[in-house]
């Protein structure tokens, strides 16, 4: 089977009110799109509501896999990964990445090496707003929540 992965990004303040519309969109990726692979990071509202989402929809669907997105280098910055996750990320080739700038130079990395986007924006301009306009010239499926 071939995977097809799935990334979730959004802002660090989202509110709990869009919990309902992320599960369903992860479980139209799952159903319609055949999403088996998803990645998420670990430092904001959305970032947690996704993590929530995703272990409760390997619940129903035991063969997605869920990846942590780690943009400091694991010997630097020890995260070990939620239950329900399958594991952690850390992307190719950060090593050197000075730290201000390696969540999105990670994020970048992971829109590199997925084939759909889910993401929510509340402001535009931010760097959520411009990894969405990225994903949409490498032409990514996208959807916003």
């Amino acid at each position: 089977m071939d995977n097809k992965r799935c990334f979730l990004i959004g802002h660090h303040d989202a509110p709990e009110s869009i919990y309902p519309a992320l599960q369903k969109e992860i479980e139209r990726h799952i159903t319609e799109l055949g999403v088996n692979e998803f990645i998420v990071g670990h430092y904001g509202n959305f970032d947690r509501m996704a993590a929530r989402a995703l272990v409760t929809a390997k619940q129903i669907h035991p063969e997605i896999s869920l990846w942590l997105l780690l943009p400091y280098h694991p010997a630097e910055h020890k995260v070990k990964a939620p239950e329900g996750f399958d594991g952690s990320f850390y992307p190719e080739g950060m090593e050197n990445t000075p730290r201000r700038v390696a969540i999105v130079k990670a994020n970048r990395y992971v829109i590199d090496h997925v084939h759909f986007l889910i993401a929510y924006i509340r402001y535009p301009g931010s760097n959520t707003q411009k990894l969405f306009e990225y994903a949409k010239k490498k032409k990514l499926q996208s959807s916003l929540i």
